[in-house]
């Protein structure tokens, strides 16, 4: 973003994964349509496809290596993958028809930083790639990607003690701080590697863990609640794929043709968006985002009223969009037959959807998102439940997406 319940129980209130995932939990829901059935949708691997997503380094302008992971990911399940020249990846599912084509994108950067100068002291000064909090920054551990590999390092500044009384109080802003590598010159740091341009993301590594859930006081089942970086938005992409994969395996049927994105440069201007429209030209774009949860200390209902484990969001404006009506209803009645829940959200943001719904003749677009805490920071929760629900959704809609409906969308 620029600027239900679970089937299992646990004996403990809240267990920690570890880095294996030997605790993923298989959350299963029924299809609305069978009761009989179920979709497996968070399984082993696609926990481990999201952990390995999440973990990577990709900050806006520096995407190949998510690229790559999604890549391989979808080649096992997808009719054909491509990409534009920004270096967003494309993966197609042909339906019964060939159109109407419905784009679902999700960005694959994440914010992070870009070395701007290294000084005699062997430190480094930043500029961010995509909206950063200063507050959330100093001390914060960071890696740096140099031509001899990955560097470790923290986000510093003066420290207090040496500070004038009256500035101790005072917010440090970035322009203050500086990335320290454990050099003590300039030579040291440039046999690290080090050099202007490099690219810095947060050192941030995924975890799960599993809680139960109380809503009006009463246990309402188990969560699985991600903890890790870059959620905005690689969940969303995550989603896409998985949306696919399972248009794919259930043998889903759908009068349309689904092409699955994972867009880059979205933090730093939706510019993968821009050209994977120019690439794609659907006649209907479904963007998948995280939206920022309301549901913490000092944040009032007005400010934002989505909150996590109470459903995927539905954004009904966002400062780059208002989405379309129709398709906007067309949401909310699925929602409401396949009895799957969803908050109604707007957004102080943009998304790729900002300029998909303008590219060529214009493009019917909404946004569906996963609320998410603490987004533009070192680490983000989620709540697994909704990103699942989420995608049931996706499918759910995907299904009624014919020439017929699609072409209603516009219709005067």
């Amino acid at each position: 973003m620029r600027f239900a319940s679970g089937a299992r129980k646990y004996k403990s209130v809240v267990r920690f994964a570890t880095p294996s995932l030997s605790l993923t939990a298989r959350i299963i829901y029924g299809q609305p349509d069978a009761r009989d059935k179920v979709i497996v949708i968070t399984d082993q691997q696609a926990m481990k496809f999201l952990e390995e997503l999440t973990n990577c380094f990709g900050p806006s302008g520096f995407e190949r290596e998510p690229a790559k992971i999604v890549k391989s990911y979808v080649s096992r399940f997808s009719d054909r993958i491509y990409s534009d020249k920004l270096g967003s990846l494309l993966f197609e599912k042909r339906g019964t028809a060939d159109s109407p084509v419905v784009l679902v994108p999700g960005h694959i950067d994440e914010v992070g930083f870009i070395v701007s100068h290294v000084n005699k002291l062997g430190f480094m000064s930043f500029n961010t790639l995509g909206g950063w909090f200063d507050q959330v920054l100093l001390g914060q551990r960071v890696i740096v990607r140099t031509e001899k590999g990955l560097v470790p390092g923290v986000i510093a500044a003066k420290p207090p003690h040496l500070l004038p009384a009256e500035e101790r109080s005072k917010v440090v802003v970035k322009d203050k701080m500086f990335i320290d590598i454990g050099a003590s010159n300039e030579e040291e740091a440039k046999a690290m590697g080090v050099r202007v341009g490099n690219p810095v993301i947060p050192d941030s590594h995924f975890s799960i863990m599993q809680k139960r859930v109380f809503k009006d006081g009463k246990k309402k089942g188990s969560d699985t609640i991600a903890i890790g970086k870059a959620f905005d938005d690689r969940i969303g992409t995550w989603m896409a794929a998985e949306a696919v994969r399972i248009l794919v395996e259930k043998k889903i049927k759908h009068p349309n043709r689904v092409v699955g994105a994972a867009t880059t440069m979205e933090e730093v201007g939706l510019r993968g968006a821009r050209t994977t429209a120019y690439v794609v030209k659907p006649d209907v774009c479904l963007t998948l985002e995280v939206d920022i949860a309301g549901d913490v200390p000092g944040i009032e209902a007005h400010e934002s009223s989505s909150k996590m484990g109470y459903g995927p969001s539905l954004t009904t404006y966002d400062t780059s969009m208002v989405p379309n009506q129709g398709l906007v209803e067309l949401i909310l009645k699925t929602a409401d037959k396949s009895k799957i829940p969803i908050q109604l959200s707007q957004v102080k943001g943009g998304s790729d959807a900002g300029v998909i719904h303008i590219a060529n003749a214009g493009c019917p677009s909404v946004v569906l998102s996963v609320p998410t805490r603490h987004i533009h920071s070192h680490v983000g929760l989620l709540s697994m439940n909704d990103a699942e629900n989420c995608i049931r959704l996706l499918v759910e809609v995907v299904k009624r997406l014919d020439k017929k409906t699609v072409d209603g969308l516009t219709a005067i």
